[in-house]
């Protein structure tokens, strides 16, 4: 079989009998060896009754989500290639030939772009037209570096294959980033075609809830590009916070007629400490994540490897070791100051310039010695669980993750 249509439901009666007419208008049209398939994510109105009635396969899908609906609908699909469209009238199936088009080119998934097509009066909330989906979609290709101009649309297509490869986890809405995000990342062939987006046939409001699931969208997509969500906001901090301090170590400093001292000093000192730190997770997630690109296991081992040596133990010591030596150092010499002073009363403008940075050293050199034996640990354990099987380790990592 060629094509499945998959329409995911939950209550659509009011429309799944027009969006299964126009699905197998198109089909006979064509002459296409084709089925349509219902994923229903537990209706309870006539939507199943009215699926079988007009000729559809009808699946239940117990594990509530959209994202459950499109992957169990997937994985019971009979066809080469799968057209998955919403079931509430808001895309035309009977003109989805561009989508089946590009499969027989040769692309492994081939996504709606509804800015291109055409999105009619009242079809897509104001929010979401000119904010959400645009915003998202930005933070997307910037992130991933998908030339996809619409994340959300759900009007898509798939060679059935290639996208079973992939290793899908979420269950909402925010399946539709997911599917384009990990394909990339497989390096599976994506593109896009224009597609009319339509007001939907319901009378009751739509499954989509705009701030809940635009929250868990942001949120995939920054769990799955660390240098985004840590790499880089730490070193942004980390510089910052070093050039600020060594600014203000000097002397205080007046800016638009704004005078910044100690005060401001201490902000920036906890820059680079927050700084520091964010900077490590990143390392953290790097040495403990698997390369989605990379089937061979012995490839993934030694990219982990090259890590490890890259950041040592013995190297992290040495770091922490000497930021520790040169907080210490300062510290008594400020402990000098104060002697001289009998223990009596500072001036706070003079010695806070000197203890500040003192405090900071100490902090960094810390934190980076014990983050280092951190790193250590992941990359023992991860090498042991992964290399050898010990049952063990492998139970302490399903458990931790």
């Amino acid at each position: 079989m060629e094509i499945t249509v998959l329409m995911p439901c939950l209550n659509e009666e009011e429309t799944l009998e027009i969006c299964i007419r126009k699905a197998k208008r198109f089909i006979e049209r064509n002459g296409l060896k084709a089925e349509i398939l219902v994923a229903d994510n537990g209706s309870t109105d006539n939507s199943i009754v009215i699926a079988q009635n007009f000729g559809a396969r009808v699946i239940r899908v117990a594990e509530k989500g959209y994202g459950m609906a499109l992957r169990r609908g997937i994985e019971s699909s009979l066809g080469d290639f799968v057209i998955m469209g919403d079931s509430d009238d808001s895309y035309d199936f009977d003109s989805i030939e561009p989508f089946i088009v590009k499969l027989r080119e040769g692309y492994d998934l081939v996504i709606g772009n509804r800015f291109q097509g055409g999105i009619n009066d009242n079809a897509m909330p104001f929010l979401h037209r000119y904010l959400g989906n645009p915003v998202l979609s930005f933070i997307a290709r910037l992130f991933f570096r998908v030339k996809i101009g619409d994340f959300h649309c759900g009007l898509r297509a798939m060679n059935r294959q290639s996208i079973l490869k992939v290793n899908f986890s979420t269950t909402g809405m925010e399946f539709a980033s997911e599917m384009i995000v990990k394909s990339s990342m497989m390096d599976l062939k994506i593109t896009e075609v224009p597609t009319k987006l339509y007001v939907d046939g319901r009378s009751r409001p739509p499954h989509l809830r705009t701030w809940q699931d635009g929250w868990r969208h942001l949120r995939f997509l920054l769990m799955y590009c660390p240098r985004w969500l840590f790499l880089y906001p730490g070193l942004l901090f980390l510089f910052t916070g070093l050039i600020g301090i060594t600014v203000l170590a000097v002397g205080s400093v007046k800016f638009l007629g704004a005078n910044f001292d100690i005060s401001t000093m201490l902000f920036f000192s906890c820059l680079i400490v927050i700084g520091w730190q964010v900077t490590a997770f990143y390392l953290f997630i790097k040495l403990n994540t698997i390369d989605l690109r990379s089937n061979n296991s012995l490839e993934k081992n030694r990219t982990h490897n090259r890590l490890v040596q890259l950041f040592s133990l013995e190297k992290g010591l040495k770091v922490g070791g000497i930021l520790f030596l040169i907080g210490l150092f300062i510290s008594f010499y400020s402990l000098n100051i104060w002697t001289r002073a009998s223990f009596g009363d500072l001036q706070p403008d003079h010695i806070l310039r000197i203890v500040i940075p003192a405090v900071t050293c100490l902090i960094l050199g810390t934190q980076t010695v014990f983050n280092s034996f951190f790193i250590s640990m992941i990359g023992y354990t991860t090498i042991v669980s992964r290399t050898l099987g010990d049952p063990l380790t492998s139970r302490i990592e399903q458990a931790v993750y």
